[in-house]
C-alpha cells in the first residue's frame, strides 16, 4: 500500500512523542497566556478560536502517528493503550468545547503525558526488526 506519509518504524513514534510534547507545553502555556491577557484586557475571557483549534491539529497529528506507530508495534497492550489514551484525549478537549462532565482543567495532561511516554516506551521495546511485524 502506498504509505503517504512515508512513516518508517521509528519516525511514527518520533512524530507521536514530539506532537504531544508540544501538546502538553501547549497545554501548560494556556493559563498562563490568558491569565496575562485578562489582566490587558477584560472583554475576552474566552479562548480565541484560533488557539482552540490548535489542540484539533495535535489531536490529527497524534492519530496519525499512533495509528504508523500501531502498525509497527510488537506489543498489542501498547497497542490498546495508545488508542484508548488517544480516545481520552479526544474525549477531553471535546468536552472542553461543549462541556459534557465537568473535568478539572488539568485533567488534559494526563492523556497527552500518557501518550508521549507510550511512544518512547513503544519506540524503546516495541519495534518490529523487520519489514513486516508478529504480535506478541
Amino acid at each position: 500500500m502506498f504509505n503517504i506519509l512515508n512513516f518508517d518504524k521509528q519516525r511514527a513514534d518520533t512524530i507521536g512523542i514530539i506532537a504531544s510534547s508540544l501538546c502538553l507545553v501547549h497545554c501548560v502555556a494556556t493559563p498562563f497566556l490568558f491569565i496575562a491577557k485578562a489582566c490587558a484586557a477584560t472583554c475576552c475571557s474566552n479562548t480565541p478560536s484560533w488557539w482552540r483549534s490548535i489542540d484539533y491539529f495535535f489531536l490529527v497529528v497524534s492519530y496519525v502517528a499512533i495509528y504508523y506507530a500501531t502498525k509497527n508495534s510488537t506489543k498489542t497492550w501498547v497497542k490498546i493503550a495508545l488508542w484508548v489514551t488517544w480516545i481520552v484525549l479526544l474525549f477531553t478537549i471535546f468536552n472542553e468545547s461543549v462541556t459534557i462532565i465537568t473535568l478539572p482543567e488539568t485533567f488534559i495532561y494526563y492523556p497527552a503525558l500518557g501518550i508521549v511516554l507510550l511512544h518512547l516506551y513503544n519506540r524503546k521495546y516495541c519495534t518490529c526488526k523487520e519489514d513486516k511485524c508478529s504480535v506478541a
